[in-house]
């Protein structure tokens, strides 16, 4: 089974090609903004990666024929939903016009290979109280990060009937774990606490708003998620992916601080806040369990247990 993992060299897409070669007979091809894997991925070196210019989807559409793909995991794109209100273009560049350029080098290849295209569960409106989302709750991105995923699914699902291909459509909740940009909220914790156990910064940890609940899973286990989807998933199909638990980012931190091995402060900061976050996110994956058996493998404690010793071995 030959897989083309888009958007390979980033924090999903490095654990992503793990998991393929973990699976016998599985070769992926990576594909990313360079052809060198990146220091934190350089154990993937044996791996095929190429480079290609999304303007350019001739680039790609030779890449897909001379690999042959049996299916492609569409992981590249724009990633931060907080950075997106101050460079939307950028956000719809990458999570639209890149998955078009994506099924225009499909097009043009002749291939008729699987597509798995992630997207993301923010593409929801905020819940009634703390109701689970199921692939049927109400449409309401809140950024442009996620209308800009949300076009990226409907263009997938449109270009996958108009081309005859098996597209699937999956919307992960939040996910974390080792590797992870400390951009993103426990990641950022992470860094801070392996640096003041090294004496690189004062015992002071700044956070943002740590009421909004969320739903964290470990990034292994959605990466498992995804190959599942490949293997047993029904095409033209939609599929949430969480832990159905939703914690919130205080009770996150606390848990985080556990494993510290330094007494941390807390300090708010006005510039890391988001007004109008919805107060609780948590996905509903009954249609993902019955279609696949997906389980989660990683406890919470587990998952920023590894966080955190990966943060201790890089800054």
């Amino acid at each position: 089974m030959r897989v083309l993992v888009t958007g390979a060299t980033g924090f999903v897409g490095g654990w992503m090609v793990e998991r393929l070669l973990a699976q016998k007979g599985w070769r992926p091809l990576g594909v990313g903004r360079r052809d060198r894997w990146p220091e934190e991925l350089a154990h993937l070196g044996h791996v095929p990666l190429v480079s290609i210019d999304w303007d350019q989807p001739g680039s790609l559409c030779s890449q897909l024929r001379s690999f042959g793909p049996d299916a492609i995991i569409h992981l590249a794109g724009y990633a931060s939903a907080g950075r997106s209100f101050r460079e939307p273009e950028a956000a719809w560049w990458g999570n639209f016009s890149v998955t078009r350029a994506l099924f225009q080098a499909i097009e043009e290849s002749g291939l008729k290979p699987r597509v798995l295209h992630v997207g993301t569960g923010l593409v929801y409106a905020p819940p009634d109280g703390d109701a689970l989302l199921n692939e049927e709750s109400s449409l309401g991105p809140a950024s442009p990060y996620a209308a800009s995923k949300l076009a990226g699914d409907f263009l997938a699902r449109k270009e996958g009937e108009r081309l005859g291909l098996e597209v699937l459509v999956a919307r992960p909740l939040n996910h974390i774990g080792p590797r992870q940009d400390p951009q993103f909220a426990l990641a950022s914790f992470a860094r801070q606490v392996a640096r003041m156990e090294k004496g690189l910064q004062p015992p002071v940890l700044e956070t943002g708003n740590l009421t909004p609940a969320r739903d964290l899973s470990d990034v292994r286990d959605i990466v498992e998620g995804y190959w599942l989807l490949l293997e047993k998933g029904v095409p033209g199909s939609v599929y949430n992916l969480g832990s159905g638990h939703a914690l919130r980012m205080g009770d996150a931190l606390d848990h985080l601080l556990r494993h510290a091995r330094v007494k941390v402060e807390l300090a708010t900061r006005g510039d890391l806040l988001r007004p109008g976050e919805p107060e609780i996110f948590r996905a509903d994956t009954t249609r993902l369990r019955a279609d696949t058996g997906w389980l989660p493998r990683y406890s919470l404690d587990e998952t920023l247990s590894d966080l955190l010793t990966w943060c201790r071995q890089t800054v």
